[in-house]
């Protein structure tokens, strides 16, 4: 199937009289007709579903839906980006191990992989994009299990080089982790490019509608977890009678284990109701992501006329330092702009102030236009170093182009400008 019918089909076939919709399944527990079949089921949880802890029906056909759209072996839905990221690392990594990262990725990463993470014993590794492989490379210690990047940066829209790093990660026998959540499968497939993990914070444009958060991370199933560097994958697990995921599940071996390990013991599973309405999004999300392009390209234009604005950040941009790339691995750079006011933050603050129709809230890849300060506000917890390092100017204001028409949106700038 191509995108647009995966978006409508995938995870989900209705039986003969069974519902056309993805039925809401509101239960926490599903009954069995013996002791002996729920024992089979928590020797391996991979039989059926015991509890909604780690896996619910609804949930199922969405994380089914996803996989199929990313191209990979397997899914697994948490209750936001943050906990799916968080996840996705915990599964490879012990106290005592390290990863690497480029900084140019969301702030709340970053707080989660400089802080919390050192405070689990994991160190995170902030390399340059722009080094060379071996300068990059230096970088790795013994102890280094992954890399990770995001696909199109939040906020800087840096477009990351998904087959630089993932061959700079294989090469070290580590796998590359790849949060994909501005571009969406729609936008980029980052497992056709290299990468072997990727996570999406859904609640942007996978939902699309600001109704609930959620997140996901998806397996591609290429990588060889039996190099030696992952016992986790490979060793037999004392909690589930000694299963080693690599010998028993084969391709499917990450995802496996970090349903029955990790979401077992942190539980951070969605609702079955978030997973219906992050369904719906779903359903138009390859009709949704074309005109946010559309629409983007014209803003992006529109603002780089502007005498008030010093520099305009999108990818589409003919001119913009990340076009090769954005030609290279998107077939569109989203509705996300970063630009930067002339005179800082006051200056910003007092443009976002005059809008009427965008939002000033703290969300982004939404239908509608809303528009947020990063500095002030979602990297707020970063110091002026890190600010820097990730991209983000005091006059920087994300700008996320919605669904309206783009006469109303570019109409409703010209009012930020006016108040300048």
């Amino acid at each position: 199937m191509k995108d647009e019918t995966k978006c409508l089909h995938a995870g989900y076939t209705p039986g003969n009289a069974e519902p056309r919709v993805v039925p809401i399944v509101q239960s926490t527990t599903y009954t069995y007709d013996s002791t002996q079949e729920v024992a089979a089921v928590f020797d391996d949880p991979t039989k059926s579903i015991i509890y909604s802890r780690f896996a619910n029906p609804t949930v199922m056909a969405v994380e089914e839906k996803i996989a199929a759209l990313e191209g990979g072996v397997g899914a697994m839905c948490t209750s936001s980006g943050q906990a799916a990221n968080l996840l996705a690392v915990l599964n490879l990594c012990d106290a005592g191990d390290s990863i690497i990262s480029t900084p140019e990725i969301y702030g709340g990463t970053i707080n989660l992989f400089t802080h919390t993470l050192r405070k689990l014993g994991i160190e995170c590794i902030y390399v340059d994009k722009n080094e060379t492989a071996e300068e990059i490379g230096r970088k790795f210690k013994p102890n280094t299990r992954l890399v990770f990047g995001e696909t199109i940066a939040n906020p800087a829209l840096d477009v990351f080089d998904i087959e630089k790093f993932a061959a700079i990660a294989h090469e070290h026998g580590v796998p590359l982790i790849v949060d994909n959540t501005f571009a969406t499968p729609i936008l980029c497939r980052p497992f056709d490019f290299g990468a072997d993990i990727v996570t999406h914070s859904t609640t942007k444009y996978m939902d699309g509608h600001a109704v609930q958060g959620g997140g996901v991370i998806v397996d591609s199933g290429r990588f060889d977890w039996t190099n030696g560097k992952f016992p986790g994958l490979t060793e037999p697990d004392v909690t589930y009678h000694g299963i080693s995921y690599t010998e028993k599940y084969g391709e499917a071996a990450y995802i496996i284990k970090a349903r029955m390990q990790l979401m077992r013991d942190f539980g951070c599973y969605p609702a079955a109701h978030s997973a219906f309405l992050l369904n719906l999004g779903l359903e138009t999300l390859a009709v949704r992501m074309p005109k946010y392009c559309e629409n983007a390209e014209k803003v992006a234009a529109y603002l780089q006329g502007r005498k008030e604005v010093e520099s305009v950040k999108y990818p589409g941009l003919p001119g913009d330092e990340n076009y090769q790339l954005a030609q290279k691995y998107l077939k569109g750079s989203s509705g996300v702009i970063s630009f930067v006011i002339k005179g800082g933050r006051e200056k910003a603050m007092q443009w976002m102030n005059a809008l009427e129709l965008a939002s000033n809230e703290v969300h982004v890849a939404d239908i509608r236009t809303c528009v947020l300060h990063p500095a002030s506000e979602t990297h707020r917890q970063l110091s002026d170093e890190e600010l820097k390092a990730a991209g983000i100017d005091g006059g920087m204001v994300r700008l996320s182009v919605g669904l309206e028409n783009v006469e109303d949106i570019l109409e409703d700038l010209e009012k930020g400008f006016a108040a300048l």
